[in-house]
């Protein structure tokens, strides 16, 4: 169920079972309330606030501090991959730990969510084209994303990305945006968007040379320094850490680590 929140409530929007690919931008200009149906945001049980994208494009090394810190070059074209909407998870959701991979890192990313068609969107008005923002943590399985130059068994495991807890758009808040992501109350990352290499716009028009944008796409735009991979000795995330990442104006999500025991199935498999 999609909802407005005013204040402590939640108000149904009429007709909409979920954000996405048939929820325009002049809707959520003007959502349609149901205002009886109104209940307190604390009775929510907060879901991916996009459930089911049609695409999800991730933007990798747009901070000149994780390119440092990374020991990677600058480009000179945005680093984009993909994740599956199954890779999504709820904004309050336990993460869970697979036991393959052994290290598990963080990255808190702004994200951007489409709210109209386009392809070939000139950068100049890209942002016509931007229903708002939301939080995402790019939680990252880092010896599966080095196992090649290609990132994706790294970045798509099952309902390793929160993202919400909200949608904000765009007249809502003033750019640009500090970030802050917290392991276990210790402050790990912070940058403001300002410090983007390719802004909105520009990830925006990109993307759309190549793909049309639909309502409900994600553009998440990379994480600034600071991730757990990278520093002596390594902070990576193990069963009961506490991640939060949190946006001045679009919101915070926190989510418990826990350990993902394996199917009866697949053990049985494994036996």
């Amino acid at each position: 169920m999609a909802v407005a929140i005013e204040g402590d409530r939640a108000i149904p929007l009429i007709g909409v079972g979920e954000l996405g690919p048939a929820t325009p931008l002049s809707l959520l200009r003007d959502p349609p309330l149901d205002r009886d149906s109104a209940l307190p945001t604390a009775q929510l049980r907060r879901r991916p606030v996009i459930p089911r994208p049609g695409k999800v494009i991730c933007v990798g090394l747009n901070y000149a501090a994780h390119i440092e810190e990374t020991k990677r070059e600058r480009s000179d074209y945005p680093v984009l991959f993909t994740k599956f909407a199954t890779t999504l998870t709820g904004p309050f959701d336990p993460i869970p730990l697979p036991p393959e991979p052994e290290a598990i890192d963080y990255e808190g990313e702004l994200t951007v969510v489409i709210g109209e068609h386009g392809r070939r969107v000139p950068r100049d008005r890209a942002l016509d084209h931007v229903a708002g923002y939301t939080v995402a943590n790019d939680v990252s399985m880092r010896d599966y994303q080095y196992k090649t130059h290609q990132w994706l068994q790294g970045k798509a495991w099952d309902a390793s990305t929160p993202l919400g807890p909200d949608l904000v758009t765009r007249d809502e808040i003033a750019e640009p945006l500090i970030l802050r992501t917290f392991v276990n109350t210790e402050k790990v990352q912070e940058a403001s968007t300002e410090l983007l290499i390719f802004d909105v716009p520009t990830l925006v028009s990109t993307v759309s040379e190549f793909a049309t944008l639909e309502p409900g796409d994600l553009i998440l735009t990379g994480t600034p320094g600071g991730v757990g991979f990278r520093r002596e000795p390594p902070l990576l995330l193990k069963d009961g850490d506490v991640v939060v990442v949190e946006i001045e104006q679009v919101g915070r999500i926190e989510n418990r680590c826990v350990v993902d025991q394996p199917s009866a199935a697949r053990t049985a498999a494994a036996n």
